[in-house]
């Protein structure tokens, strides 16, 4: 695992929390605004699928500036669940920014995330880490059978379609937030409001390889979705232009070889210079 990590990107981030021999290999990071009622029943789901995968683990929830006493609620549930983690953002500052601060504090090799709404299925998690096979850096969840209103079925599949077209990639479901990624690919993602939407692509631009696969998809049944038009289709329309440029202009993070490859190939075939 650790070749495959190196292979992935290298080091951790500066500043954020780096590997200890006591890190959990899984690290969860759960965005939550406004989604105290969730909390428990997720919560419990993640426990059981998380157990069942039998490696340590930790669950990060980034609270985005809850009103609603969410906070209050995961130190509650900390008492019961030592692997659980609040981080709380002073002010809300976007699904984005909260898997960013999420990325920089996870400790596991491998980061999971999901949407804190209980409509991700974490039952999905087992299947699709089978697939982050050595040289995949990530698996990205396709939603199947959306149980959403169709208003936001229909922006979804322009949106999908249009950036698509625009920044050259394709990715069927850039909406889904279930994903598991290796945490040493995430050391170099441009950080930028909208990021969640683009992670895919951007992590491919990067040299990293990214597949797809079928998830379940249930319904709301607690709280309410805080996307609409507005903020889901018109603002992430405009930000494919900007992948456009990117995509011109990124840097490979995959471009540092590992040591002991290096030293592999500087190693003479017969074992050194012959004598005399």
């Amino acid at each position: 695992m650790q070749a495959e990590e190196q292979r992935a990107g290298g080091k951790h981030p500066a500043g954020a929390a780096g590997p200890a021999e006591d890190a959990p290999r899984f690290s969860v990071v759960l965005p939550v605004y406004n989604e105290r009622d969730n909390l428990q029943p997720l919560l419990t789901e993640l426990a059981e699928v998380m157990t069942a995968i039998g490696a340590p683990f930790e669950v990060l929830v980034v609270d985005d500036g809850s009103t609603d006493g969410g906070p209050a609620e995961v130190e509650r549930l900390r008492a019961l669940w030592p692997w659980l983690r609040l981080i709380r953002h002073r002010f809300n500052a976007g699904q984005s920014a909260a898997f960013l601060t999420g990325f920089a504090r996870a400790r596991g090799e491998i980061v999971i995330t999901l949407d804190a709404d209980g409509q991700n299925d974490p039952h999905d998690l087992p299947a699709m880490l089978a697939r982050l096979e050595a040289g995949v850096a990530a698996v990205c969840g396709v939603r199947q059978r959306r149980r959403d209103p169709w208003i936001r079925r229909v922006s979804s599949r322009i949106a999908n379609a249009f950036r698509n077209l625009v920044t050259g990639d394709r990715v069927a479901d850039a909406g889904c937030a279930l994903r598991v990624m290796r945490r040493a690919a995430l050391q170099e993602v441009l950080p930028f409001n909208g990021l969640h939407r683009f992670l895919p692509t951007v992590l491919r631009y990067q040299g990293y390889e990214v597949v797809e696969m079928p998830v379940n998809h249930r319904p709301r049944t607690r709280g309410q979705s805080k996307y609409g038009i507005r903020n889901r289709l018109w603002r992430g329309l405009v930000d494919c232009l900007a992948m456009r440029w990117y995509r011109a202009r990124a840097i490979r993070a995959d471009r540092v070889q590992p040591e002991h490859e290096a030293k592999q190939e500087c190693t003479p075939a017969h074992g050194g210079p012959r004598a005399g």
